[in-house]
C-alpha cells in the first residue's frame, strides 16, 4: 500500500451494528436466504394481513405488486447504530426515480431519518434516482423535524457526459442530475473530493482510490464530453468514492458502487485509511461482469489475501465472479438483491438479527 494512505487515518466511530436494505440492484430473488450464519436476514415478502375468516385459515397474502423490482443499478439504505444513537445514509438511488420510488414503497423502507445522501460516482446508473428519492426524504420527516435538509455529497468533478467507445461510434450515457437539480430537490450539496468523516465519524467517505493492482485498470473504453464538444478517454473514473464504517470487534464494512478503481484496490485503501482495524464485510457493485478469467483468478486470489468473512456482491459484480466466490471461499458469499435486508452485528451485539 502507498505509504502517505498508511498515513492518512481517520478515526472512525466503532458502532454495535449495521442495517443494510438493498432499494436498488440488478437482480432479484426474494427466496435464497444468506448462508452465512453471522448474517441472518429478514424476509424479502412483504405479506398484507387478510380480513378474519375470508379465506378461512389464512391470515395473510403476498402480492406480486409488494416484490421489489430489479434494475441495473445500486441504492442502498444504511443504518449504523451505537448504543441508543443511530445514523442512516443513503448509498446511491439507482438508474431511475420510478424504480426507486416503487422499491422503496415495496420494501416499506423508512426514509424519514436519513440524513446524508452519498453519490458513489458520476454515472446514470447510481445517479438518475437522485432528485425523486431526496424529494421522498425530505417529504418523509415530518413538519417538526430538526434534521434539516440532507446532505447530498458528491464529487465536485461531475461531467457533462459520459459513455464509452463502442468502436464505430460512442455510446453516451444520459446526464447525470446537475447541483442545481440535486438543490432544487431540496438537498444541501457538498462537493467534497476528498477523505472526509460523515455523521458523527460514523462513517468515513473515501478521496480517489490509489491504484496499486496492475489487474483493475478501470472502466476500459470509458469516455468523457468536455466542454469543447469533443469526447476524450475517461478509464480511470477518479471520482468514484466508497463508504466505509466499523462494526464493533469485527472490522471494516466497505460499500462500494461500481468499484472502477478495482474492488482490490477499494478494499486496500479501506485497510489504509480505516484506523488499523480489519477487513470484515464487503458490499456492492465489483464491476466484473465483464472481466475475463485472468482479472477474476487475480481478483479472488486479492480477497482471499485480505481475509473479509463477508461479501455481498451485488450489481455490476457478475454471475461468474459470485460462483468464483462460493467455489473459492465458501460461506463468505451473501446475497445482494433488490428488497433484501442484513443486519450485522458487533462482538458482543448478537449475530445478525434484522
Amino acid at each position: 500500500m502507498e505509504g502517505s494512505a498508511m498515513a492518512d487515518r481517520h478515526a472512525l466511530k466503532e458502532i454495535d451494528s449495521v442495517t443494510i436494505q438493498v432499494l436498488v440492484d440488478n437482480e432479484l430473488d426474494p427466496i435464497t436466504k444468506s448462508q452465512n450464519p453471522a448474517v441472518v436476514d429478514a424476509t424479502s415478502f412483504r405479506l398484507r394481513e387478510l380480513p378474519a375468516g375470508e379465506r378461512g385459515p389464512a391470515a395473510m397474502e403476498m402480492r406480486m405488486e409488494d416484490i421489489c423490482c430489479g434494475a441495473h443499478g445500486l441504492s442502498l439504505l444504511i443504518t449504523a447504530s451505537a448504543g441508543d444513537a443511530s445514523h442512516t445514509l443513503l448509498f446511491d438511488a439507482g438508474p431511475e426515480e420510478d424504480v426507486f420510488e416503487k422499491n422503496v414503497a415495496r420494501s416499506r423502507a423508512d426514509l424519514s431519518t436519513v440524513e446524508h445522501v452519498h453519490l458513489s460516482h458520476w454515472h446514470r446508473d447510481h445517479s438518475g434516482g437522485l432528485p425523486r428519492a431526496l424529494r421522498m426524504i425530505n417529504a418523509a420527516r415530518k413538519a417538526d423535524s430538526a434534521l434539516g435538509k440532507p446532505v447530498m455529497d458528491v464529487h465536485p468533478d461531475r461531467p457533462i457526459y459520459r459513455g464509452f467507445n463502442a468502436g464505430p461510434f460512442v455510446a453516451s450515457l444520459e446526464a447525470d442530475p446537475t447541483f442545481e437539480e440535486l438543490e432544487g430537490a431540496g438537498a444541501r450539496v457538498v462537493r467534497e473530493g476528498g477523505t472526509h468523516g460523515v455523521l458523527e465519524d460514523t462513517f468515513l467517505v473515501s478521496g480517489e482510490v490509489p491504484r496499486n493492482t496492475a489487474y483493475e485498470v478501470g472502466f476500459p473504453r470509458g469516455m468523457r464530453f468536455t466542454a469543447e464538444g469533443v469526447w476524450v478517454p475517461d478509464e480511470l473514473i477518479r471520482d468514484e468514492r466508497f463508504v466505509v464504517c466499523k462494526l464493533r470487534g469485527k472490522g471494516l464494512v466497505v460499500f462500494a458502487g461500481c468499484s472502477h478503481p478495482g474492488i482490490v484496490n477499494i478494499c486496500q485503501h479501506a485497510l489504509a485509511i480505516g484506523g488499523g482495524a480489519p477487513l470484515y464485510a464487503v458490499v456492492g457493485g465489483f464491476h466484473l461482469a465483464d472481466g475475463d478469467a485472468a482479472k477474476l483468478e487475480a481478483s479472488i486470489q486479492g480477497l482471499q489475501a485480505l481475509k473479509p468473512k463477508i461479501l455481498m456482491p451485488g450489481h455490476c459484480t457478475g454471475w461468474r465472479f459470485k460462483f468464483k466466490i462460493e467455489q473459492e471461499m465458501p460461506g463468505a458469499l451473501v446475497p445482494c438483491f433488490s428488497g433484501t435486508r442484513y443486519t450485522l452485528s458487533g462482538e458482543g451485539v448478537g449475530e445478525g438479527v434484522a
